[in-house]
């Protein structure tokens, strides 16, 4: 990831920084896909209108909100749905010295059926189309010729940190076992 890791408090206190809150919204999964791929979670993140692959968020103001109330708003406005996210969601804290902006990353676990009902709901929000083209989840599979699945969806062009945050989400909550996980990097084209 880029920048350096800084608590949630220390990242507070950074003068003259931007704030940006995003979120990665999952939920457990016992489907499969063509009744072979086993899903395992589904992983909520969206296509933005710069082409670039991001998690749900943007920026925040802390003099004004709580990074957790101007992350709930901006998904309110992306996802059109009020997904609460509180502060023991937060995962990490990023400071970016060179554009003076610190990125702040939360996991939120949800039921499949509150996942589905976010997807269902995001085409009617107000950013729908606009800022976000929408949402895909991420494949946690790898298909027989070793690329498609997790390799492939990989080396997509992804905005900022979200790459490294969901790498390092998927070992830090272990949603997939370390090897695995390393062979779909290696075998990343990005």
């Amino acid at each position: 990831m880029e920048g350096h890791p800084v608590s949630r408090k220390d990242a507070l206190g950074y003068a003259n920084y931007k704030h940006a809150c995003h979120v990665m919204l999952y939920a457990p999964s016992d489907e499969k896909l063509f009744g072979r791929f086993a899903i395992r979670y589904a992983i909520l993140m969206q296509m933005r209108f710069d082409g670039r692959l991001g998690f749900p968020g943007g920026f925040v103001t802390p003099a004004s909100e709580s990074l957790e109330e101007g992350l709930c708003r901006e998904l309110a406005e992306e996802l059109g749905s009020a997904v609460g996210v509180a502060e023991e969601h937060h995962h990490s804290s990023h400071a970016h010295e060179t554009q003076k902006l610190i990125t702040h990353f939360y996991t939120k676990r949800l039921s499949l059926e509150e996942l589905r009902a976010v997807e269902r709901g995001a085409p009617s929000a107000k950013d729908h189309g606009l800022e976000v083209m929408g949402l895909v989840r991420v494949p946690l599979f790898t298909l027989r010729d070793g690329v498609g699945g997790l390799p492939a969806f990989l080396s997509n062009n992804f905005i900022g940190d979200a790459r490294g945050q969901l790498v390092d989400a998927l070992r830090s909550l272990k949603l997939v076992r370390e090897d695995w996980l390393a062979s779909a990097l290696q075998k990343s084209p990005h």
